[in-house]
């Protein structure tokens, strides 16, 4: 009968703990870091905060270029306000009148 005798390694019981460590800190890193980790979430998070502000802003241009597209398209134009739109489109005014773009 042979057998054999093998020597015991001190560093063989470390092996499995170091992989296991490894794998952890790998997906530890790319948690935090990674493409959809926590600071990918909060610039996610700023990015759409800052993109709803936008929506807003361009919702409340949108309710007055209707309101001045409804009163010019209402089937009796006001003179002022055909006037206004005039002067805005062609960029032109009176010698005597001091025009304000806003």
């Amino acid at each position: 009968m042979l057998t054999k005798q093998y020597r015991k390694r001190r560093f063989g019981r470390f092996v499995l703990p170091a992989i296991t460590a490894a794998f952890l800190a790998y997906f530890g890193y790319h948690s935090v870091h990674g493409e959809f980790g926590l600071k990918a979430t909060e610039k996610f998070l700023q990015q759409k905060a800052e993109r709803q502000q936008k929506l807003a802003d361009l919702q409340h241009r949108r309710k007055a270029l209707e309101r001045q597209v409804s009163a010019l398209s209402d089937g009796s134009i006001q003179k002022d306000m055909l006037d206004e739109e005039a002067r805005a489109q062609l960029n032109m005014s009176r010698p005597d009148e001091i025009v304000i773009f806003h």
